[in-house]
């Protein structure tokens, strides 16, 4: 039973640094209880393993720190179907006595989201099985459905600074269902499992990835245990969304997403303290007796088949032929946990294990050596400490996993510094435990090898490699992997509070239109590609709509005000699509200028001699990336691949950019990286020469709003009490920002109401 005397609300350490009294609310999608009816009543039996184990674990370790305390409420599932007279009670208990808050899950439910898409689509997929895998529609329906039911009970429990932590691959659309609806919460996501390289992830059917992706992005922090899971993630999301990273840093339209490394440790103190308790003692002594003299070689998984049980049978059977010298000396002590229940590729591993095991017994074994003890059960954790102590050698062959919590749990349990560790190179634990023997585990030659180095080991190399293991393991523990994550998630915190400062609301949008309906003369600099509108595959494909001419018309139309769109586009395209506004119009980024009313004209004397220089290496390098293509202007080549792969086009892009760099050393041009864009442009033609031209004559109020780099000589060369924005939430010369190109004709909609209202005429 769970104790109560021990409630999920603990004190949390953040670092060596006091913190301020903060909720965190954790999300996974079981509770550490399982609610149960007995006899008309409900009771609370305490979960074995998974996720809410190890984070339980966690919080009750924290409970004698000196830090403020911070309260904690679970959300999650109790484990089985509650009968609608039962769900208020177990609603109450669940929260006064344990803090948890549960969701309920009818029984379909449970089988086509739990059963279905979990463990028949993403647990295989993510683990390398693709051929496990099953992509039924029904399954993808209950999974976002049951992922909203989550959010409804987060909505329900989160408070204004709550911290909320969701866990793992069965809520990866629940960032982004609370981010919909409380777009300022703290949100950070951690998945348990192998994040899969793209050629494997791309095997979803393309709406389930991008919504996958998308459901994540809406966190501040994604935690993955490994460097290379988070290299996978984040080619996924350029190459599934086209977002780029910055050292692990995403900039999307509302929020940043950090992505990061935090590999989960275990309690070692607890481990350590266990493995010297008497009774654990004894129940050594006990196995050594029935062992005899045989070294035990261990084995302790759960039922599943990314867990290379089989395997590992496998190279134990090789070390018996290869090395007849170790019959009857060695003892490999199996323990399968039952995992999934009712899952036929769950029965059939269940079935050829047991059935190799009874071989190589019957095979290698006699009257008085067993060759492999089985036991089909779960262990309590003194059993557990007990078989880590006395075995001398650990044997943990995953074929995938995200860390192997059990690699660790070994090696912080010597207390004596002695035993092996063989540990597959596919465990994420394999990056931190380096000084196990490190194994292949589709070999079975490979762990008969690793098998007998272990069992000659001397003591005093053993000694040696654990001290090492040990030490890493004290420092990096279960604490600390979720203390430095809370860390991390309050830096983000931080830099979304900095973001939300420069964002164009309350007082200062209430002033900006304030002096805009006051003043007379008014300058209106405006970019169109990605402020005006968003980006496109193709230029062409980016026309005004007919809302947005009115809005420029209108603005155009006011005495008071003039309307400069400046563009890299080519004066013809301008001209064909705002040259009736009444608008004065920059193409090209300055090089030619159109004043309202007068003919176009050139900023100044420009050459175009480079460009058929030029063009050859543009095109082989369109030719070289399908979806890429060249756009020539009178004074500019651009070269666009909006529509190429975007990890190749990101790639080509800089060979290309470095290629002209070389290549027009002595020619009198500039190379400048935009959007999804190289392009060539005469040097010393940009917007900010071209703005200061404005300047000269004269304003009361100055707005400018652009989006890229090309802006940022706008922003530079304004005055301090412009009004400058940046489309996009990334670093700016400009004083604000706003999200994307909707926002922007939200504003200068309203300029027109305010300037319409000043005039005393209806807007």
């Amino acid at each position: 039973m769970v104790n109560a005397a021990a409630p999920l609300a603990e004190t949390i350490t953040m670092g060596d640094r006091s913190c301020q009294a903060q909720r965190v609310i954790v999300v996974s999608n079981r509770l550490p209880f399982t609610a149960v009816e007995d006899h008309g009543k409900i009771q609370f039996q305490e979960s074995a393993g998974g996720v809410a184990t190890g984070l339980n674990a966690f919080l009750g370790s924290m409970k004698n720190s000196s830090a403020r305390k911070r309260e904690t409420v679970w959300v999650g599932w109790p484990g089985c179907t509650i009968r609608p007279e039962f769900k208020e009670t177990v609603k109450s208990n669940a929260l006064s006595q344990f803090r948890c808050y549960p969701v309920f899950l009818s029984e379909n439910e449970i089988g086509d989201f739990y059963e279905g898409f979990c463990n028949k689509t993403l647990w295989p997929l993510f683990h390398y099985f693709p051929s496990h895998a099953r992509y039924d529609p029904q399954y993808w329906l209950q999974y976002q459905k049951v992922n909203e039911a989550f959010a409804t009970a987060v909505l329900e429990v989160i408070q204004r600074d709550d911290v909320l932590w969701i866990h793992d691959y069965h809520l990866m659309l629940l960032p982004n269902l609370i981010r919909q609806q409380r777009p300022d919460a703290s949100i950070g996501f951690f998945l348990h499992i192998p994040f899969p390289q793209f050629e494997i992830f791309r095997l979803l059917p393309g709406k389930w990835r991008r919504d996958i992706l998308q459901g994540l992005l809406g966190a501040d922090l994604i935690g993955f245990h490994t460097y290379d899971y988070v290299e996978y993630f984040l080619r996924c999301v350029l190459r599934i969304l086209g977002y780029e990273h910055n050292m692990g840093q995403l900039t999307l339209s509302d929020h940043l997403v950090k992505v990061d490394t935090f590999p989960m440790g275990v309690d070692s103190e607890r481990f350590r303290a266990a493995a010297s308790r008497g009774e654990v003692s004894r129940a050594r002594e006990e196995m050594r007796t029935v062992s005899a003299d045989c070294k035990i070689v261990l084995s302790v998984d759960r039922q599943d088949y990314s867990k290379g049980i089989i395997n590992r049978l496998q190279g134990f059977e090789t070390l018996l032929e290869l090395h007849p010298e170790w019959r009857g000396k060695v003892t490999l002590v199996m323990v399968v946990v039952p995992s999934r229940i009712g899952i036929e590729d769950y029965a059939q591993i269940k079935k050829q294990l047991e059935e190799l095991v009874g071989k190589i017994n019957g095979e290698f074994g006699s009257l008085h050596w067993v060759p492999i003890i089985y036991q089909y059960r779960a262990l309590p954790f003194d059993s557990l400490v007990s078989l880590y102590a006395m075995s001398h050698i650990a044997l943990v062959t995953p074929l995938r996993d995200g860390m192997n919590l059990i690699a660790k749990e070994y090696v912080a349990s010597r207390t004596d510094e002695t035993g092996v560790l063989i540990l597959s190179e596919m465990a994420g634990a394999a990056k931190e435990l380096g000084e196990a023997i490190i194994i292949n585990p589709s070999s079975k030659e490979e762990i008969a090898e690793a098998l007998k180095t272990a069992l000659e080991m001397p003591c005093e190399e053993q000694v040696r490699r654990n001290k090492i293991m040990q030490n890493r393991l004290r420092r990096y523990s279960l604490s600390r992997w979720a203390t430095d994550f809370l860390e991390q998630l309050n830096s983000m915190k931080a830099a979304r509070t900095d973001i939300a400062v420069k964002l164009l609301h309350g007082h200062a949008r209430n002033e900006l239109l304030e002096r805009y309906q006051r003043s007379r003369r008014r300058l209106l600099l405006l970019d169109y590609d990605g402020t005006l509108v968003t980006f496109v595959a193709r230029p062409q494909l980016a026309k005004p709509t007919q809302e947005l001419c009115t809005i420029l018309g209108a603005l155009a139309a006011d005495s008071r005000n003039k309307v400069i769109l400046t563009s890299g586009r080519d004066k013809g395209t301008l001209q064909n699509w705002f040259g009736s506004l009444g608008l004065g119009l920059v193409a090209e980024h300055g090089a030619w200028i159109k004043e309202r009313g007068q003919d176009w004209e050139m900023s100044q004397p420009l050459a175009g001699d480079w460009k058929p220089k030029l063009l050859p290496i543009l095109d082989k390098y369109a030719d070289r990336l399908p979806g890429a293509f060249v756009e020539e202007k009178e004074f500019s080549v651009s070269w666009h691949y909006r529509g190429a792969d975007p990890l190749q086009g990101r790639v080509v892009a800089r060979e290309l950019a470095d290629h002209l760099l070389t290549f027009t050393s002595n020619i009198d041009v500039q190379i400048l990286q935009g959007n999804k864009v190289v392009e060539v442009r005469n040097a010393g033609v940009n917007k900010g020469t071209i703005t200061r031209r404005w300047l000269a004559t004269g304003h009361d109020f100055i707005l400018a709003i652009g989006d890229d780099v090309t802006d940022e000589d706008t922003f530079a060369v304004l005055p301090d009490d412009a009004y400058s924005i940046c489309v996009g939430i990334g670093q700016t010369r400009a004083r604000f920002n706003l999200r994307e190109p909707g926002e922007v004709s939200e504003l200068l909609t309203e300029l027109l109401s305010n300037g319409a209202h000043a005039a005393g005429v209806s807007p």
